[in-house]
């Protein structure tokens, strides 16, 4: 097993206080919390990705609980979260989909309480300082429309060629000035993950 070398770990909060020259109060609250780390199979092909799984384990508690901490909320406060992961060019989409998907919602669902809903995840292959969008969603029930949404992120000296930009999202509100209809967040009873 791998452990998980970080070389960064940056946090950046957005807080949108006014949207269409209307007041947004409270302020929609968005956080995102980013690991570099090292790529442990950078320029090879890996069968077994078991070390990149481990790493996407501790990742999401690491991370998650970062993006809590970060808007200041208790983790039962959290609406949204979402996940991506950007690979240096001497990795592939694979490593990125290894860290995402098998095992980082586990911790990542803790560090925002339930989680019933999947994660929203993206994940790309680009050069150091490219930007990643990390797709959000309702934490708890896929359909609360007003929490389709996304944040934009960068590290202007990652991912090198051999390293993963990791990144977890979590909010505290939905867009500002939601109105398509749908489910409410005051209405999500987060059973099945939909509804």
């Amino acid at each position: 097993m791998t452990e998980v070398k970080i070389r960064k770990l940056v946090t950046v909060v957005e807080e949108v206080r006014a949207e269409m020259g209307r007041p947004i109060s409270p302020p929609t609250r968005r956080a995102a919390a980013i690991a570099v780390i090292e790529n442990p199979c950078a320029g090879r092909y890996v069968e077994d990705l078991e070390n990149l799984m481990a790493i996407g384990e501790e990742l999401g508690g690491i991370l998650g609980e970062a993006a809590v901490r970060a808007l200041g909320i208790r983790p039962d406060q959290a609406q949204s979260y979402g996940k991506a992961a950007l690979v240096g060019a001497d990795g592939e989409l694979e490593h990125a989909a290894a860290i995402l998907h098998p095992r980082l919602g586990k911790p990542l669902r803790a560090a925002v309480e339930k989680g019933a809903a999947l994660v929203p995840s993206n994940k790309k292959r680009g050069p150091m300082g490219h930007p990643l969008d990390i797709p959000l969603g309702h934490k708890d029930a896929a359909y609360v429309r007003s929490h389709f949404d996304g944040m934009e992120v960068s590290v202007n000296d990652a991912p090198r060629a051999d390293e993963i930009l990791v990144a977890v999202a979590v909010t505290d509100s939905g867009r500002p000035l939601p109105r398509v209809g749908g489910l409410r967040h005051e209405e999500a009873e987060g059973k099945d993950g939909l509804r």
